[in-house]
């Protein structure tokens, strides 16, 4: 259930389900989403499924990890992004394929120090983790030409919009009860929003927690 083959599998019904970026797509078959999640789950990672990853968190679904990604990109080459909600360091890691610099902030610092373990065994280099708060982004690593947000929410922050250089975009679910993704994008004259399919998320939370 670990195997190359999985993931091939796995990269085969994201293609079926319209997810177009072959850069994404080669990506997703690489990165060994099992190792990122709870051992007793691992017979599951390649399910296109959310999964619980203590805390109150989950690991995004396959589906909607290739998808913010793919409309991250835009069909361009990412420098510096910046992602609020670590998690388990999945989609960090699926990134830092994508992009020359990740920046990626967690308010949960027990749920932090695991990933930073789990990151360092895999030696990935480009990629920076912060125990913070998400919503405030992280001016003296930006501007970022992307930042894609893990949790719902109702509106971004304009501590984020202005870390997002012209041109950029930030992908994010919105919502309440009904959750759809959203891109911001941010040119000369402003800001626009697009609204695109529905999703589920967890809610964003402002603030840290230590311990």
């Amino acid at each position: 259930m670990t195997s190359q083959r999985t993931r091939m599998r796995m990269v085969e019904r994201l293609r079926n389900q319209g997810i177009a970026d072959e850069n994404v797509l080669s990506v997703m078959g690489s990165v060994p989403r099992h190792l990122f999640v709870e051992e007793a789950l691992a017979s599951r990672a390649y399910e296109d499924v959310a999964l619980p990853i203590n805390y109150g968190q989950t690991i995004s679904s396959p589906w909607v990890v290739a998808r913010m990604c793919e409309l991250l990109r835009d069909g361009s080459s990412l420098e510096n992004v910046l992602e609020v909600g670590t998690g388990c360091g999945y989609q960090t890691v699926v990134l830092a394929q994508l992009a020359r610099q990740v920046c990626s902030i967690e308010r949960i610092g027990p749920l932090l120090t695991r990933t930073r373990i789990r990151l360092h065994k895999l030696q990935i280099r480009n990629i920076y983790l912060k125990h913070a708060d998400g919503l405030l982004g992280l001016p003296e690593a930006g501007p970022f030409d992307g930042i894609i947000m893990a949790a719902v929410t109702t509106f971004i922050p304009a501590a984020l919009l202005e870390q997002l250089t012209v041109g950029g975009r930030i992908v994010f679910p919105k919502g309440t009860q009904k959750q759809n993704l959203c891109v911001i994008e941010r040119n000369a004259q402003g800001y626009t929003e697009t609204t695109l399919e529905e999703v589920n998320f967890v809610p964003i939370v402002p603030g840290v927690v230590k311990s």
